[in-house]
């Protein structure tokens, strides 16, 4: 029996992605979409450096192709939804086909209209109940989707699906995480990093959500999906990890903050170039040291015109982990408190963009958060601990 999914972006079906024997699988363009001169973009990965569409493509040793492996949770959330939904987490073919309703972005999976047998394809391999969560939000934090009620108030739907907020939980093995993400986010808002909407609340207010008897916390930070918009209509997104084809466990290798710095000053201009160097200003001030690919992404508003997303995952790690590095390499370094205006200029000249630029924006973000940190700090009741960390680690860095 053939198994292959209809892989379609907004209402348009784009490729096909075929379970080969072996547990192989191999992702191919639609026809329609290969000769569409007007198509919208899939992933920056599937076109080269010249706009030409990559349609040559390989089977995948049991695993699927990058980009689609990306659209997938990790860790402890992935291991809860593949039971959910009676998969083996390791089957991402599987995983993916349970979860392809509600995916990050616009993109969402069908079974394929060709499939041999539909009826015992859906209930002998992909013997899924009605109740299981059938949504895929990327990442390792226990996080649901989740829709806003008319009265307040948060509700999970029974299958996960439709929601237009995310719900983060309390970690298992971290304290006040949705309160360091609050700070960060409502810090990073402050000083004019576009940021969607988002609210802490206490985890009674959500209704319909699993039972978890080892958080560290009983608050919850919800953040609006800007992947959404009116009506449920889709908005196309890829984190970085997609943009260059790698897989999620390599999210810390491979990529340098210079070389996204190229790649989004072409794609973005000049603007995108100011809001990665404040994000990034940002994230070395405050002790961010998980900034990833995953934790970057473009957002396609028109379809096919990339722009930065607005920031999310904002948090001190520092607080966690005292001698916390960045995520991804900074010219030589991974060190914070080696992250000087001197290796900003550096960065300039290595990456080839305009220093005086890269240098008023360094500047300019340092003042206004080392600023904001002080009002921020007392006006939302941060915990203690979090803000001994930040102002210890802020202190070590000269910006």
């Amino acid at each position: 029996m053939t198994k292959s999914l209809d892989v379609h972006l907004y209402d348009k079906c784009v490729g096909h992605i075929v379970l080969l024997p072996g547990g192989n699988t191999l992702f191919t363009f639609d026809k329609s979409y290969e000769e569409d001169p007007y198509r919208p973009i899939l992933s920056q990965n599937f076109f080269s450096p010249t706009g030409q569409l990559l349609g040559e493509r390989r089977p995948i040793r049991t695993r699927l192709e990058p980009f689609f492996s990306n659209l997938l949770p990790e860790g402890y959330l992935r291991d809860y939804l593949a039971l959910k939904n009676g998969v083996n987490p390791m089957r991402e073919f599987d995983l993916i086909h349970a979860l392809g309703e509600d995916l990050p972005g616009a993109v969402h999976l069908q079974t394929s209209k060709e499939s041999l047998d539909y009826a015992a394809l859906r209930e002998e391999s992909f013997p899924f109940s009605k109740f299981s969560y059938r949504f895929s939000l990327a990442g390792i934090q226990l996080k649901f989707s989740a829709l806003m009620k008319k009265g307040g108030g948060l509700k999970i739907p029974p299958s996960g699906v439709g929601g237009n907020w995310i719900v983060k939980l309390p970690s298992l093995n971290f304290f006040h995480m949705p309160e360091n993400e609050f700070a960060m986010m409502t810090l990073a808002e402050s000083i004019g990093i576009q940021v969607p909407e988002f609210h802490l609340i206490p985890l009674g207010q959500i209704k319909g959500l699993p039972f978890f008897d080892l958080l560290q916390g009983d608050q919850a930070i919800i953040v609006k999906r800007f992947d959404r918009g009116p009506e449920q209509t889709r908005i196309h997104m890829e984190d970085f990890a997609q943009v260059y084809g790698i897989y999620p466990e390599q999210k810390y290798e491979r990529v340098s903050y210079t070389n996204m710095a190229i790649r989004i000053l072409t794609l973005c201009g000049e603007d995108g170039l100011i809001e990665y160097i404040r994000r990034l200003t940002f994230c070395i001030l405050v002790g961010n040291g998980d900034m990833h690919l995953k934790n970057w992404s473009f957002l396609y508003p028109d379809g096919k015109t990339p722009v930065l997303s607005p920031a999310y995952d904002l948090l001190s790690t520092i607080p966690y982990l005292p001698e916390d590095s960045l995520a991804l390499t900074f010219v030589n370094t991974k060190i914070m408190h080696q992250c000087t205006l001197a290796l900003f200029e550096k960065f300039s000249e290595k990456a080839k963009v305009p220093k005086h630029l890269v240098l008023e924006v360094v500047k300019q973000t340092a003042e206004t958060t080392r600023e904001k940190w002080e009002t921020v700090k007392t006006d939302i009741n941060v915990p203690p601990q979090l803000i001994k960390a930040i102002d210890a680690h802020m202190t070590k860095i000269s910006l």
